[in-house]
């Protein structure tokens, strides 16, 4: 019989840590979204890491910028970006201040609040799809640049905050290359997901496209 999942707030300090560290171990935790509609609870199945000025596909490689200061702040807080003039995109910074290195949501498991995530992603055909992939995660959860730099550990007033969950055990995650990253860092193993998991997004390489930004970039 599976426990019920543990609904303790994760603190800073689970964040503040390596990003290569904290990614896998994110998977199985739960992302609380409080909306005035309504709180969304999503298990975490797929991440991905970025480490900033040390990572060729991150947006903090060439340093801070207006765009990615969040990055830089402290361990805890959400980075949130528009990416291709279309989506958003959801990322949790971590390490220490200074460091500019976050996870990517990439995919997870909507365990509450689906009846308010279909409003927002009325052309999923199943539930599994609700999250599945980073631009629908952020739909599906209503989030926006309106939440960049939202501190995940400050309470339940927090529009968004990490339980403990269920962590997943060492040999039920895989990793392999970042989705859509190209460059120096394609070749980077830093996707995680949960082996097996139908909330997982395909994965695909890197697209070149006209473009200054490279195609998959993310924190």
């Amino acid at each position: 019989m599976t426990s019920a999942p543990d609904r303790r707030p994760i603190g800073r300090e689970f964040f503040d840590r390596p990003v290569l560290d904290v990614a896998p171990e994110l998977l199985g935790r739960v992302l609380v979204r409080r909306t005035p509609d309504g709180p969304i609870e999503l298990r975490i199945t797929e991440v991905e890491a970025y480490a900033g000025e040390a990572d060729p596909g991150s947006h903090a490689y060439r340093g801070r910028t207006e765009r990615n200061a969040a990055m830089f702040g402290p361990p805890g807080h959400a980075y949130v970006y528009f990416i291709y003039g279309m989506w958003f995109s959801l990322n949790l910074v971590c390490g220490p201040e200074g460091t500019a290195s976050g996870v990517l949501l990439r995919g997870g498991e909507v365990v509450k609040g689906a009846d308010l995530a279909r409003t927002r992603r009325p052309k999923a055909r199943r539930d599994r799809e609700l999250a599945q992939g980073p631009a629908r995660l952020a739909t599906a959860l209503d989030v926006d640049r309106g939440l960049n730099g939202t501190d995940l550990c400050s309470g339940q007033d927090s529009p968004l905050s990490v339980l403990t969950g269920h962590p997943v055990p060492p040999e039920r995650i895989r990793n392999g290359p970042r989705t859509g990253v190209g460059g120096d860092g394609a070749d980077h193993p830093w996707r995680f997901w949960i082996d097996g998991d139908p909330t997982v997004s395909p994965y695909r390489a890197h697209v070149p496209r006209n473009r200054n930004r490279t195609a998959g970039q993310a924190a």
